[in-house]
């Protein structure tokens, strides 16, 4: 199975994401972010096709030796598509949610993480171009749910499959 959870900066993907993977065992938790770091350097408009062919790369490898994969990456509606391409003859059940939080909440600090003015203009963005209210997936409203409750729904969903 390959669960991707989509949404903006701060809408608690990664946060969501261990806790799925840890409570469903077996996942292999693929942050698309680490391969950027490796090219912080390159504009996040070159690095992002990069960014998903390696992910894609990693997501079969995973599957072909029976690990399943959690997704946490903000895809736009482009990026959905290339994704489903990609992994059309990978036979894995994939799963697609969205975290997409009210605006206010996701642009405000939590816990330790202080937002910076270059995140908040990301999130805005994000808002704006439709990762918040993708076509594809289950939209998850995690504004008054803490990261264990959005993890709970998910599971239940993807027990359902």
């Amino acid at each position: 199975m390959i669960i991707f959870i989509s949404g903006s900066i701060n809408s608690g993907k990664s946060t969501v994401a261990d806790i799925v993977a840890k409570k469903i065992g077996n996942f292999a938790l693929l942050e698309v972010d680490k391969f950027h770091e490796m090219i912080e350097w390159m504009p996040i408009d070159q690095a992002v096709p990069l960014n998903l062919e390696n992910a894609v790369s990693t997501i079969k490898n995973f599957v072909k030796n029976n690990i399943n994969v959690v997704v946490p990456y903000p895809l736009s509606e482009k990026n959905y598509q290339y994704i489903l391409e990609e992994l059309k003859d990978v036979e894995a059940e994939k799963v697609f949610f969205t975290l997409a939080p009210k605006l206010e909440i996701a642009l405000a600090d939590r816990g330790e993480r202080k937002l910076t003015a270059k995140e908040k203009e990301r999130i805005n963005y994000h808002y704006n171009i439709g990762i918040a209210s993708p076509s594809f997936g289950e939209i998850i409203d995690n504004s008054r749910q803490s990261p264990e409750q959005t993890a709970e729904y998910m599971i239940s969903r993807i027990q359902k499959i």
